[in-house]
């Protein structure tokens, strides 16, 4: 089954890189410092620009809720630690509300908007009870902790008719575009193979447990996953490395390469195998370690997906070779564009349209390009960049390359009914059992 192709005719790119970040009020550490001017590329006037929502404010939830505010007002912020609630609440000049509990921000029939910058366990959760409150969404990526999780948000995002973009920015990034179009062009022949490294997962453990912080709301914390004594390395940025929370860098990076890959490749995924030594240390980190992973694509193409190597993505075709990552787009083909450019309208994935505010390169220029595309989608009612159904599917090749690590053996995938083929147990680990009261 193939993926639909998305057109687009893309904006110039604006030289003047310097004169955005000054006028967007952005720095170069990528944090916000002052409120930025009531009317930014095209902006809406002060009374109806979008009034926003930040859950989730450690890490990439701070990045992304300063991304928001060019085109937005934070007028909430939650997070289950009190620290770093604190921290978020005294950095926005507006001085919005804060919630320990993200359903008491929700509730708040005053915000439009909600941004998701948690640990991945709590994503899809938040994200549909977002939506069925009636807010629009941009969700950190990886999308789910499960492939189920991700059937679940697409049938409720549609059916209330929510605008969500998934960060899942490296689309919004010059580089990784063209290097998909230059793909699906044929500029380097029929494509054979796609080599993803995404980088080591972390090892650790046994960890000793203590007890809970009284700034931390643990149980809250851990939301849908089992019920455990207080691990300092269970939370926070350390909280990828445990599969109860997460899926290791296969989630972390890997919703990120993958779906650029995947984007490219334009087929769904029917096999997957690989090999990985998984730790058996229950207190302790316990994502698989020195693994590979090889999927099989219904057209034929190979993605092999390591953990050493050089970060980023080797495109194979049977007429050259392209490699891309965030600092660089290289190959023959490349170097052709000079010479002989793609024909627009024909192989440019995803239109992003915006008179006031052309797309730029480099890494924090692209983050702006894909929130601004959110912001822009939430007024035109149109789908986003990093849709909820695109992500979905590239986040599921990143579950199911996991489960065929877990098992140690080959499985094969149906991608139409997103079941493995003849493998009970397998399938059992498409959704997860979820502690009561935290159920999606």
């Amino acid at each position: 089954m193939k993926l639909p192709v998305e057109k687009t005719t893309k904006q110039p790119l604006n030289s003047d890189r310097r004169s955005f970040l000054k006028t967007a009020g952005w720095i170069s550490g990528g944090f916000f410092v002052s409120t930025p001017a009531r009317r930014v590329f095209g902006a809406l006037s002060p009374n109806d620009r979008p009034r926003i929502g930040a859950i989730g404010l450690r890490y990439q939830g701070t990045v992304i809720a300063n991304q928001s505010r060019i085109f937005g007002d934070i007028v909430a912020v939650c997070d289950v630690d009190k620290h770093v609630r604190e921290q978020a609440k005294a950095s926005f000049g507006s001085t919005p509300l804060a919630f320990e509990d993200y359903r008491d921000l929700l509730a708040r029939k005053d915000i439009d908007v909600v941004t998701i910058g948690t640990p991945d366990h709590w994503h899809t959760k938040m994200l549909i009870d977002a939506c069925k409150a009636g807010k629009d969404v941009y969700c950190e990526k990886p999308l789910t902790l499960t492939v189920d999780e991700g059937k679940k948000i697409c049938d409720v995002v549609q059916q209330a008719k929510r605008v969500v973009q998934v960060g899942s920015w490296q689309r919004s990034d010059e580089r990784f575009r063209t290097a998909a179009e230059i793909v699906r062009a044929g500029r380097i022949g029929k494509l054979k193979s796609v080599e993803v490294v995404l980088g080591k997962n972390a090892t650790g453990g046994p960890f000793p447990s203590s007890p809970t912080p009284k700034h931390i709301q643990w149980d809250l914390w851990q939301g849908q996953t089992p019920e455990v004594p207080y691990v300092e390395e269970r939370c926070h940025y350390t909280f990828r490395w445990w599969w109860e929370y997460s899926g290791g860098q296969m989630t972390d990076w890997g919703a990120h390469h993958i779906d650029i890959a995947q984007w490219a490749i334009n087929s769904l995924p029917v096999r997957f195998e690989g090999s990985s030594v998984m730790p058996n240390d229950q207190s302790g980190y316990n994502v698989p370690v020195d693994f590979e992973s090889k999927v099989t694509y219904a057209n034929g193409v190979e993605l092999t997906i390591r953990d050493h190597g050089e970060n980023g993505i080797l495109f194979q075709g049977e007429q050259g070779r392209i490699f891309v990552n965030r600092g660089k787009l290289t190959g023959a083909a490349v170097d052709e564009l000079q010479s002989r450019p793609l024909p627009r309208n024909k192989w440019q994935l995803y239109k992003h349209d915006h008179p006031d505010r052309p797309l730029l390169t480099g890494k924090l220029e692209a983050i702006i390009n894909h929130m601004g595309n959110f912001f822009d989608c939430i007024e035109s009612r149109n789908n986003p960049i990093s849709d909820v159904a695109s992500q979905h599917r590239s986040v599921s090749t990143c579950h199911l390359a996991n489960i065929s690590l877990r098992l140690g053996r080959p499985l094969q995938w149906d991608p139409k009914n997103e079941v493995f083929v003849d493998d009970a147990q397998a399938n059992t680990m498409l959704s997860r059992e979820q502690r009561k009261g935290y159920e999606i």
